[in-house]
């Protein structure tokens, strides 16, 4: 049988992740308009206005509406004594199993958005790679940060 991580991320996250697809869609709309602006000025063929507004607004959808809840509703991690798991994805699930022994170090971020919604991310690095758990409140990302860090103290002495 099967075991998914049990931990969620923050539901505010649902609410960052809106309006970093607001943010996006704006920067999108601003060169949808400016193509759309060389089609009229060009006199390009009529097909590239409506295909740039088709895309401005399944871009919306996808970025605002649709991806926040499906992403929130996949994404989980659990940290244990000598790993930590991660499950995220939409159409494509991917898990991850990080041993304590390979982290070298890890690190709490917050942008704008995070701070203001009072959520971190934790940024886990490997050798190989950088892992990380978005969207989490900030003392719950705290807490995590400082539990990794022992327990790869200790996995890094066992060596």
């Amino acid at each position: 049988m099967i075991t998914i991580p049990q931990n969620r991320l923050s539901k505010k996250g649902i609410t960052v992740w809106r309006l970093t697809g607001v943010i996006s869609s704006l920067i999108m709309m601003v060169i949808g308009a400016g193509v759309i602006t060389f089609a009229i000025l060009f006199d390009w063929h009529i097909l590239i206005s409506i295909g740039t507004i088709i895309y401005l607004l399944f871009h919306m959808a996808l970025t605002i509406g649709i991806l926040p809840p499906l992403k929130w509703k996949r994404w989980r991690y659990e940290v244990r004594g000598d790993e930590i798991e991660i499950q995220q994805g939409v159409i494509v699930i991917k898990r991850t199993l990080i041993p304590m022994i390979r982290v070298q170090h890890v690190d709490m971020k917050q942008g704008p958005l995070l701070r203001k919604y009072e959520l971190a991310t934790v940024s886990i690095s490997t050798a190989v790679t950088v892992h990380e758990i978005p969207v989490l409140q900030v003392d719950e990302a705290e807490e995590i940060r400082q539990y990794i860090s022992s327990k790869a103290k200790v996995a890094e002495e066992d060596v």
